[in-house]
């Protein structure tokens, strides 16, 4: 399950958020998770809650105001009250001064505590953005991905398809290479996948016969790129009577493949000798394109046949 430390996220957004670490630093390996799932009540990032507890509370002017005018004893309760939740960190924004009872609570807790000039609402949606990168579920998918005509296009297929050499070819035509063989995807929204390289990996490219290439040593910093949402799956398969038979030469019916939960339209390119195959990708890329605009080719054609049927002429 992916999941990030409070120290991570304090290293990763302090300078943004001018952050300052006031409390509660026995905490620092506390960990925030993406099981909201399983549990609908918590919620990552938000302000003061006390009966939908979030894991990062954050109190602006309105929740310090708040915390102020509460006598001792009602003050006391409530930080009891609050702490016994799972709470992974708090954050004072806007500027406003930590009250010293918030210190020795959140250091009692464990808890680490941050200040931070910047508005609640700004912070918050710095936070939501960084976690939603950070706890994305993700999957391992093999393949080159690619930026083709900025269109994140993942090409699969067996082993020896010539998947390298079709990913060489498109990078000399002006495209760029994201990933080779492992490509990490995220779930970064609801409907929204982002294609990444392993830090390992990135900028090289392996072709049969010339071994490992360094993409942006030889072609330029261009010709790749550090991400990809990722839109269309290309699937080179080896062409022969049985599957050519099985084709929908038409394409009636969009095939789509599920990754994380997500519908990605997918292509099936046969794989024979003589066939352009870079040209058919960059195709295939501009067909998808026209039909996210609301051109579809076969459905044209299709009315056109109608027509011409309809008009009874031979």
């Amino acid at each position: 399950m992916p999941q990030v430390s409070v120290r991570q996220l304090y290293e990763d957004n302090a300078k943004k958020l001018q952050l300052v670490w006031v409390a509660g630093k026995a905490g620092a390996d506390n960990l925030l998770t993406n099981d909201i799932v399983q549990k609908p009540t918590l919620s990552l990032v938000g302000h003061l809650n006390f009966v939908h507890p979030n894991r990062v509370q954050v109190l602006g002017v309105a929740e310090i105001a708040y915390l102020r005018q509460l006598d001792d004893s009602t003050l006391r309760a409530s930080l009891t009250q609050l702490f016994s939740n799972q709470m992974a960190a708090m954050i004072v924004a806007n500027g406003e001064t930590v009250p010293q009872e918030l210190i020795e609570a959140c250091e009692a807790a464990c808890v680490p505590l941050f200040c931070s000039p910047e508005k609640s609402p700004y912070l918050m949606e710095v936070m939501r953005f960084y976690l939603a990168k950070a706890l994305a579920v993700s999957t391992i998918m093999h393949g080159v991905f690619l930026d083709v005509l900025e269109v994140g296009v993942l090409l699969t297929g067996g082993s020896a398809m010539g998947k390298s050499e079709l990913a060489l070819e498109l990078i000399s035509r002006g495209h760029g290479l994201v990933a080779d063989d492992a490509v990490e995807v995220f779930r970064v929204a609801p409907e929204i996948l982002e294609g990444r390289c392993p830090a390992l990996l990135r900028d090289f490219l392996e072709v049969r016969g010339l071994g490992i290439l360094n993409i942006k040593a030889i072609y330029g910093e261009t010709a790749v790129r550090p991400k990809k949402t990722l839109k269309l799956i290309i699937h080179l398969e080896k062409a022969n009577p049985e599957n050519m038979g099985q084709l929908d030469r038409l394409q009636m019916q969009r095939a789509t493949q599920d990754v994380l939960g997500v519908p990605v339209r997918r292509v099936v390119l046969p794989v024979a000798a003589g066939r352009n195959l870079a040209v058919l990708v960059e195709a295939a890329v501009r067909n998808y394109i026209l039909q996210l605009r609301g051109m579809d080719s076969t459905r044209e054609f299709i009315e056109r046949q109608q027509r011409y049927m309809e008009s009874g002429e031979a």
